[in-house]
């Protein structure tokens, strides 16, 4: 029995760190989306206000790229344990009632949701490819299906995000490590 145990446990490890990698690199990318969104809000404030030039596509970008820091970040967020909850409950239970709260969160509304969300997503972003969708405005964006395709994708990173909250209650439940004390600012 203790062999398998070790061998279920480096597999659970191996989930962890998959997880934790994988959206650890949303956080890069939702970040330098942001950075992105900053520079397209200014070069179009700048050509507007100073060129009285206005674009219809520079314009949608800027949602585009909302939409990725959103999408991208939440994954990171749910990683980071920096997601919204009643803390006020949270923070005053033990490592194991905390475990067994994110353990039975996790299996029961994060990933069925997330996956629900993913599934009917993709019919959603294909039907934008198969009709090529596209802006209606006149200079807008082509290929709508690009932005379309990150929801179900970044619902299916939320999901792997729960996985990484199930592994790490089940590190917690079985001592090999713990949750880390947050400040009461919200700064760890």
């Amino acid at each position: 029995m203790r062999p398998l145990f070790r061998i279920s446990m480096r597999l659970l490890t191996a989930l962890d760190v998959l997880c934790k990698w994988v959206t650890g690199m949303c956080g890069v990318i939702a970040c330098l989306a942001m950075v992105l969104l900053l520079l397209n809000v200014f070069i179009d404030v700048v050509m507007r206000y100073g060129f009285n030039d206005v674009s219809i596509g520079m314009q949608e970008l800027e949602w585009h790229l909302f939409a990725l820091v959103f999408l991208l970040g939440t994954p990171y967020a749910m990683q980071q344990d920096g997601h919204v909850r009643v803390d006020i409950l949270f923070e005053r239970w033990s490592e194991k009632s905390k475990a067994v709260i994110n353990l039975v969160g996790a299996l029961c509304f994060v990933l069925p949701f997330t996956l629900l969300v993913a599934w009917y997503g993709i019919d959603f972003a294909y039907e934008a490819y198969e009709i090529n969708e596209g802006s209606g405005d006149p200079g807008g964006l082509p290929y709508r299906w690009i932005i379309k395709s990150a929801i179900p994708l970044s619902f299916g990173l939320m999901a792997l995000a729960g996985l990484g909250m199930m592994t790490q209650a089940i590190f917690v439940l079985t001592g090999q490590s713990h949750y880390q004390v947050r400040k009461k600012d919200g700064l760890a």
